[in-house]
């Protein structure tokens, strides 16, 4: 089988090296021989991560697209533009794609997937959610058995790389940030990564295919992690959490639920264990109960890992013309984000005088809202004190009018920062 790739970068590169050095297990997986014929790159003379020399290497991507002796078209460029012309047209002519793009599934995954059905193709891409951890493949045929009630994950290596070295070793975002754009984790823009878009694209993907609906990206609430300081990481912990960047999907009376947010995750639930670079993904369903997978979410091999995966289905003639997985999709309503039910953390910074705690839990209690847990810090050089709250279980929109009461004291001196808590039991 001829395949043409989009991309020769760090995932196309990884995915020419796995097949040079698991080329005889995954032809007898396979059954055929898969050849890498041809590669799309924006410059012909650069140094690659692969050999190249059995490659026809073009600055056309088209060239690929309109090749007649390539079977299957793999898009690792990535983008939600150009990408998504090639996709089109790849389908178009008949072609079957893999793809590690996120973005454009979660944004134009429901029109290319109807495209792929009516023109008798595959547009798989297992690659885009999690790198190297099969979990679409897991939620479509290992717990298709089950009705998943929970999807709850670390679906970004970059932010959870820089809690991590924020907790472990005490240094605030912009310093961790650095490093990790030197690392390679971050890009030189990371606001896809930091502010929680990247990982909201995935979540999209795996809500639709837990649940069965069409995907709903602009539907997923989303807040970053560059305001969670390092006294947030301190009063977590001392409370008995760890902070981390969760994606979250759940469906609860007949609505459908998706945030991404830093959230507080208690140190003795598995999640809060995941560290560096990793990532790891919670399902929860009705006969198998809780479910969690661990694994590398990006890099060259992981990455490549899934691809190929794709791929080898292709050729066996294992997949089908499901929809995300599903013989017919399901119209879900979702939830106003204000009717989401929480436990809450809050810190604030107020002016140390007589009553300031008493009069803020006195509001939080005007809206139905008790205190579980609160640490006071000393006063610091500004005659400030430093207060750490956590609530009972409350919706969102009581518990922000609340906040937006306390703050209209002059006792208040910053902005109340508010974090969800998670059990995820």
């Amino acid at each position: 089988m001829n395949i043409g790739i989009l991309g020769l970068g760090t995932v196309g590169g990884g995915v020419v090296n796995v097949l040079n050095k698991n080329q005889a297990q995954i032809t007898r997986r396979s059954g055929d021989n898969i050849n890498i014929t041809h590669a799309a790159v924006r410059d012909t003379t650069q140094i690659r991560i692969c050999p190249t020399e059995d490659i026809k290497l073009t600055q056309d991507p088209f060239e690929i697209i309109n090749n007649n002796d390539i079977d299957v078209v793999l898009e690792l460029m990535g983008g939600t533009g150009l990408a998504k012309d090639l996709v089109e047209q790849a389908i178009e002519n008949g072609k079957h794609v893999v793809t590690a793009n996120k973005a454009l599934i979660a944004i134009h995954g429901n029109k290319l997937l109807a495209l792929a059905k009516d023109n008798n193709t595959h547009l798989l891409f297992e690659a885009a959610v999690a790198g190297g951890i099969p979990i679409l493949k897991i939620l479509e045929q290992g717990l298709s058995a089950n009705q998943i009630e929970l999807v709850a994950g670390i679906i970004n290596g970059t932010s959870n790389f820089i809690l991590t070295e924020m907790r472990n070793k005490g240094r605030d975002f912009g310093d961790v940030l650095k490093e990790a754009q030197a690392l390679g984790y971050a890009e030189d823009d990371p606001t896809f990564d930091v502010e929680g878009i990247d990982a909201a694209h995935k979540l999209a993907i795996l809500a639709s295919m837990a649940f069965g609906c069409e995907l709903q990206f602009n539907q997923v609430s989303t807040e970053g992690i560059s305001k969670i300081s390092g006294e947030d990481i301190t009063f977590a912990t001392e409370l008995g959490y760890t902070i981390k960047h969760l994606g979250i999907a759940k469906k609860l009376d007949g609505k459908l639920q998706m945030y991404v947010h830093p959230t507080l995750v208690p140190k003795t639930h598995l999640l809060s264990n995941v560290d560096g670079v990793m990532n790891s993904v919670l399902v929860k369903g009705n006969a198998v109960s809780e479910t969690l997978y661990y694994g590398a979410g990006a890099g060259a091999e992981a990455t490549a890992s899934s691809v190929i995966a794709n791929l080898i289905d292709i050729i066996k003639g294992t997949v089908n013309h499901d929809i995300l997985g599903w013989k017919s999709l399901k119209n879900i309503p979702n939830c106003n984000t204000g009717d989401i039910e929480s436990i809450f953390y809050l810190r604030l910074l107020t002016t140390d005088k007589l009553g300031v705690l008493a009069d803020i839990t006195a509001t939080l209690a005007n809206h139905n809202i008790s205190v579980e847990s609160v640490i006071q810090k000393q006063i610091d050089q500004k005659n400030n004190a430093h207060i750490a709250i956590i609530t009972n279980l409350t919706k969102t929109s009581e518990l922000n009018k609340a906040v937006a009461e306390i703050q209209t004291h002059d006792y208040i001196q910053e902005d109340v920062k508010i974090i969800f808590v998670k059990t995820l039991n």
